[in-house]
Order: structure tokens, then C-alpha cells, then sequence
């Protein structure tokens, strides 16, 4: 028996969803280090590690908040508490 879901797991990228979120996350680039935590766990997959460094040399991680639920299970997860949940501004 095969069970349907509403729910997809990124499924995000086909279309844009972050318009209507409540909180979205704001990394705090120069503590990110570059782990790639919230690549891994964010359940849409718009977590992306940047071409660009920190002062400590590390290529950081940033979202794409067009497609961006909100959710917050990255800065949940960020083991350098680099990410902060911030109420969004309409």
C-alpha cells in the first residue's frame, strides 16, 4: 500500500515558498565554521556553502531565502550557534 503526503522534503526548489514564513534564520557569517551542518539537515535543501571567506578564512554557508520555510532546524543544529532565528519583517 503505497501512502500519500502532502509533505514533499525538498520540494521547495520548484517553488518559491518563503513569502509567507514567520521567522527566518540570519547567519552570522564570521562564527560559521564551515561545517556544513545545516547543508545537511535543512530539509529543503537551500542551505549553500558561499565562494566567500570569514576572517577566519573559512568559505561559510548562507540559504536562499526564496525558498527558505523557516523552520530553524539549522540553527537548532549549528554547533557554532552561527545561526539565528529572527522574526520576519513583511
Amino acid at each position: 500500500m503505497k501512502i500519500k503526503t502532502s509533505a514533499k522534503p525538498n520540494s521547495t526548489l520548484r517553488n518559491k515558498t518563503g513569502n509567507w514564513r514567520t521567522f527566518k534564520p540570519i547567519y552570522i557569517h564570521e562564527k560559521c565554521i564551515a561545517c556544513g551542518t545545516c547543508k545537511r539537515v535543512c530539509p529543503e535543501g537551500v542551505a549553500f556553502q558561499t565562494d566567500k571567506l570569514n576572517s577566519s578564512g573559512k568559505q561559510y554557508f548562507d540559504c536562499d531565502y526564496d525558498y527558505c520555510k523557516g523552520c530553524g532546524i539549522c540553527a537548532a543544529e549549528c554547533p557554532a550557534k552561527a545561526i539565528e532565528m529572527e522574526l520576519e519583517e513583511k
